[in-house]
This record gives structure tokens, sequence and C-alpha cells, in this order.
């Protein structure tokens, strides 16, 4: 019994291991030729919050490139799932601005600030999810997503806090500050990438993966 589980389970690695080999990947970066906003002037509970804020509805890098957009791959589902979603309210800003998960997923939302904050989550066509109050920092509290969408984080004491999480079962990807994604395991073939921000966009693209291969795109975003 052992040898025949032993002769199955390389068989197996056997046929696995070729099929990884010959996925390709997609790399590439996004960039703008909009420019950062000022930063925000602050009224109220500045001894937290401080006088201003940076306006992170584009954060955008030398040369262009910019983080938090979505890039995501049509109709391929990702090789691991998510992690599960955290909303931290950080000085009276959302941490991370913008994130991915899976439909369903437990989220994550707390404060590290000494005064109250609301997680507000709502579908984008505004039906809410959940509203959390947090008056003590350090207070965890966990909700359930629904999904696939997007998913717009308000505060209701601090309106100018904004935060996202993008609920989906497609390969997706988050430009860091250099405005670059990856996307690894992708089987050859032809496929179409969309691109998502919340203040910009962009049309959506078409790529081809070789086997084994890395193709590399460039994606421009527009108001």
């Amino acid at each position: 019994m052992r040898v025949a589980r032993a002769v199955a389970l390389v068989a197996v690695l056997g046929w696995c291991a070729p099929a990884l080999a010959q996925s390709g990947s997609i790399g590439g970066v996004v960039t703008t030729a909009a420019t950062a906003p000022r930063p925000l002037r602050i009224t109220l509970d500045a001894k937290v919050c401080g006088n201003e804020l940076p306006d992170e509805s584009i954060v955008v890098g030398a040369g262009g490139v910019l983080a938090n957009a979505v890039v995501t791959l049509t109709g391929v589902k990702p090789t691991a799932p998510y992690p599960d979603p955290q909303v931290t309210n950080d000085k009276c800003r959302f941490l991370p601005r913008v994130q991915l998960a899976r439909p369903g997923a437990p989220t994550k939302t707390s404060s590290h600030d000494p005064l109250l904050h609301t997680t507000n989550a709502a579908l984008d066509g505004g039906r809410t999810l959940f509203n959390v109050g947090l008056p003590v920092p350090n207070l965890v509290v966990t909700r359930p997503l629904a999904g696939p969408g997007l998913v717009r984080i308000t505060c209701n004491t601090h309106t100018w806090m904004r935060g996202f999480i993008v609920v989906t079962d497609e390969m997706a990807a988050v430009t860091g500050a250099d405005g670059r994604f990856h996307l690894a395991n992708v089987p050859p073939g032809n496929y179409e990438l969309r691109v998502w921000h919340e203040t910009l966009k962009g049309a959506p693209m078409k790529v081809t993966v070789a086997a084994g291969a890395s193709s590399t795109v460039k994606i421009a975003l527009a108001r």
C-alpha cells in the first residue's frame, strides 16, 4: 500500500512540475501624467491627526509611477488565496489605502488612535456591509465581506479618511510605491488586463503569455 501511494505521489509530482514550469508571468508598471493633490488641511482632532495630511487619492512618484492601482487578469484564478484583509485607523488614515481580498473573507479592523473612529464599509453601489465604532486604541473587530466587488471604507467622524478593498476571485495585484506589479504562475494564453484606480481611469489591455516567459506591459492612466 505504501509503495502504491509513493508511486502515485511521484506520478502527481511528475505531472505538476512540467505544468508549473510551463507557466509564465506578467509584470509591468502603471504610470500617469496626473500630479499629486495638495495636502488636506485638518481642523478636527489635530492633536492626533496633525494639521495636514497627504491627499492619497493620487500617489505618484518620480517619472509618474502610480501607487495603489489594482491590475486584474480577467478570467484567471489566483494560485493562492489573498490574505485576510486588515483595516487599521492610524493617525486619522486608513492603512493600507488599497488591498485585495477574496469573497467572504473575514476583515479585521482596529485603531491606534486615542479617539473615536468608525470603519464604515459599503459596496460601490452604496449598500453598507458593516459600520464599526472604535472608541479606544487596540480594539479589534472582525466582520465578513461580501463580493466580488469594490468595498469603500470611510470614517463617519473624520470624513476625509478613505480606504478600498477590491474583493475578487480573479488574479490581481496592487501597484507599490514604484508603480510596479507582478502576476506569477500564469498559464500560456491570450488575456485581458483591467486596471482600477480610485481617481484615474485606463482602458483594458490585451497581453499574451508564453510558456516559461515573462510578459512586460506599461499601463498609463488619466483623469
